[in-house]
């Protein structure tokens, strides 16, 4: 057993993981009544998502409390690059929704939902999460009051004797640490949640929308594959491919089956940790990614809403077109601000086309039955992204600074 586990440690964490994954599909096939392999999952996702609050509001707040004058960070290049990278991954996808017009078999009405009903609705709700409570923010995992207050005490504690500082930096290793403990415990999560998808939904019940789910996961592809190592060998020149992989292998697996961008905070803060990559920029732009970085949730809204009106045979002219990727951009942006995220953002976008909100929220469950996938993939673009355009940004200003840089991707130990 000593034996065993010896060589379990020794292999790398996205083994461990596939091993996991496998393990899991297997149990959830064979014997898919068996609610604690399910609980592993709940308690993996649970951990994560309640360390990860903690993580940002310590790290943000210590990083800028010892930030040095003269000291710079990328902060600039990086939400340049998420929103250029949110509004390309809309227009990609409806221009695919364009070459591939697609039909829908609406269900029944999702009453019991509440879409937000307008975009003004969408960054009021935003701007209201910036002056919550900070407790609250804490508790509620609400990123955008966490990072704007872990900012003003941040700026506020920069003038502290050494000693506060000193603690405040011990204390933001110490939840580090606990994240990595948390992180190492990825395969047995992972293997819970492989097998409660299994156990609850099946294979079959996701074929009859197959279509959808190929258009949507084929677009996704299309974005992370092609369209984000465009934007990376344009900002460094160099082959993008090795540092697109490795976001997507060791973040976007994770992404994947925990399904929450804000749950998978701790695992891009330590890949950009061992990419050595600026702590005071990842310590911020990790956090917001996750809020504002929506790539995946432009491709939803835009593909749903598209389908919806190839299948009420609404015809769309170019103009109207852009601004639905303008539009599916900002609403993207603002997913994580609304309950249900990116789904229930469909309806603000079908209303570009005069489309009735009760057809849309039967939409909105259309996509709830193909959410298992959808969301999934849409996770992992989103997330795995998020590390992909820091490090870009940190390489484009080596590049520029004259810093011989390495192989794209290779890790500094």
């Amino acid at each position: 057993m000593k034996n065993l586990i010896g060589k379990w440690n020794h292999l790398s964490l996205v083994k461990r993981i596939i091993i996991g994954l496998i393990i899991g599909l297997i149990l959830g096939l064979i014997f898919p009544k068996a609610e604690p392999i399910a609980m592993l999952g709940s308690l993996f996702v649970g951990a994560l998502k309640g360390i990860a609050p903690v993580l940002v509001f310590f790290l943000v707040m210590t990083a800028l409390a010892m930030h040095r004058e003269g000291q710079k960070t990328n902060m600039r290049t990086v939400i340049f690059l998420y929103l250029l990278g949110t509004f390309l991954a809309g227009t990609i996808a409806v221009i695919v929704s364009f070459t591939f017009p697609l039909t829908l078999t609406l269900t029944e009405s999702t009453e019991e939902l509440v879409a937000p009903g307008g975009i003004g609705e969408v960054l009021t709700t935003l701007l209201l999460n910036i002056v919550a409570n900070p407790i609250q923010s804490l508790a509620e995992a609400n990123y955008i009051g966490i990072l704007a207050w872990a900012v003003i005490l941040g700026l506020a504690l920069r003038k502290a004797s050494d000693g506060v500082k000193n603690a405040l930096e011990a204390f933001s290793n110490a939840v580090s640490q606990v994240v990595r403990w948390v992180i190492n415990c990825a395969p047995f999560g992972i293997m819970g949640l492989m097998y409660g998808t299994i156990a609850t939904q099946g294979i079959e019940g996701l074929l009859s929308y197959g279509q959808l789910i190929i258009l949507l996961v084929g677009t996704m592809l299309l974005v992370a594959l092609v369209i984000n190592p465009i934007i990376v060998f344009a900002m460094t020149k160099r082959n993008p491919y090795p540092i697109v992989f490795k976001c997507l292998k060791e973040s976007g697996i994770t992404a994947f089956f925990t399904r929450s961008s804000a749950a998978n905070i701790p695992v891009n803060m330590e890949l950009c940790k061992r990419l050595g990559l600026n702590k005071d920029t990842y310590s911020i732009s990790i956090p917001l990614g996750a809020t504002i970085n929506m790539g995946g949730a432009a491709v939803t809204i835009s593909v749903l809403t598209l389908a919806t009106c190839h299948t009420l045979g609404i015809r769309i002219d170019i103009p109207t077109a852009l601004i639905l990727c303008i539009l599916s951009a900002i609403s993207a942006c603002g997913a994580s601000g609304v309950a249900g995220g990116s789904l229930l953002l469909v309806p603000l976008a079908c209303s570009l086309f005069g489309i009735s909100n009760d057809i849309a929220m039967q939409v909105v469950g259309v996509g709830f039955i193909v959410g298992v996938i959808q969301d999934s993939c849409e996770t992992a673009l989103n997330s795995s992204t998020d590390a992909l355009f820091t490090a870009t940004a940190e390489y484009h200003k080596r590049i520029k600074d004259g810093e011989a840089l390495p192989k794209l991707g290779v890790e500094v130990r």
